[in-house]
């Protein structure tokens, strides 16, 4: 089976796609939206532990989205938007399917709602 569009930068996406899949991972990177973040900040409204934190910090680490920096005792998080544009630039080439398809859904729920009246 040929595979279209297929690169290595794909295989990166995979890795952001596989950490975007966790709830807990989505709520850490909300949270890194708002600035940088010891692991100690990040974990207090989670009911995980920090080494937990930590594991989830590395996986969205290795797929690139968020950076770690060193200061002084702490490894401050910090969120890099660059990965996660290259996402949504990925997903933004199948808007035009979703928006034709939700145009065809809303002109058949208006049929039906006129041929039940």
């Amino acid at each position: 089976m040929e595979q279209h569009g297929y690169t290595h930068a794909q295989t990166d996406l995979d890795a952001v796609f596989a950490a975007l899949a966790d709830p807990t991972r989505r709520a850490i990177l909300s949270r890194l939206a708002d600035g940088q973040a010891s692991v100690k900040e990040i974990a207090a409204p989670f009911e995980i532990s920090q080494p937990a934190v930590s594991r989830h910090l590395k996986v969205l680490e290795r797929a690139g989205l968020i950076e770690r920096d060193v200061d002084e005792q702490r490894r401050p998080a910090m969120l890099k938007a660059e990965t996660m544009a290259a996402a949504v630039e990925w997903l933004t080439k199948f808007r035009a399917f979703w928006d034709t398809s939700f145009d065809q859904l809303d002109d058949l729920l208006i049929d039906m709602k006129r041929t039940k009246e």
